[in-house]
């Protein structure tokens, strides 16, 4: 499921249009757009943006070797202004708590996050603080990590004891067993699909 929704959109947040950056480049007027500086972008977006057939992400690239912060408008731009603007998600997969207004950063997480964040389904969160105690508490509670251990998986074939790592045995590394985040996961990707038939902040409208 994962892997057809990376090979059918790109994944983009924050996305919103700037009426005052609108350039004519060759006689085609292109519209720029901002959001998240973290996306997820399929191969064959990939393969447009290098091979660039039809010249648009070159042009564009050259505009944004001169702007600050280019990841937050590059690939929304050439996305928007090309044939894959209907196949945009407007959002980054992270969990953040920003203050609203919304100012330049989101504040740092803390365990008083903890529920809400694992009960969201979002793969990936920000900020955190060094040695932040609610990463350790999803590496017992979420990951059943141990202190500086790799996370246990259908890979680890040691047997599993309390003075003794089940992974210091292992087998096929490639065997993936969804455990029960992972429908939180797909409860949250279905719903941003359909967030994206009906969304007024993508570039499709």
């Amino acid at each position: 499921m994962v892997s057809n929704f990376s090979q059918a959109f790109l994944s983009t947040f924050g996305l919103y249009f700037l009426p005052s950056l609108m350039k004519w480049f060759s006689n085609r007027c292109i519209r720029f757009l901002l959001g998240s500086p973290w996306v997820i972008l399929n191969r064959r977006f990939i393969e447009y943006c290098v091979f660039g057939w039809d010249n648009l992400p070159r042009t564009l690239l050259m505009y944004f070797t001169n702007v600050m912060l280019p990841l937050e408008g590059y690939f929304h731009s050439v996305a928007c202004n090309s044939d894959f603007r209907n196949f945009t998600v407007n959002n980054d997969l992270r969990y953040m708590v920003w203050d609203d207004p919304p100012q330049m950063e989101p504040h740092f997480l803390n365990v008083t996050h903890y529920d809400e964040l694992v009960g969201s389904g979002v793969p990936f969160a920000r900020k955190f603080k060094e040695n932040e105690p609610l990463l350790d508490k999803i590496d017992d509670k979420i990951l059943r990590r141990w202190h500086h251990r790799p996370v246990p998986g259908a890979w680890c074939t040691g047997r599993k004891r309390w003075f003794s790592d089940p992974c210091s045995q292992w087998s096929n590394v490639n065997i993936v067993r969804p455990g029960p985040q992972a429908e939180k996961f797909r409860k949250y990707i279905n719903q941003i699909f359909e967030e994206s038939k009906s969304s007024n902040n993508s570039c499709k409208q």
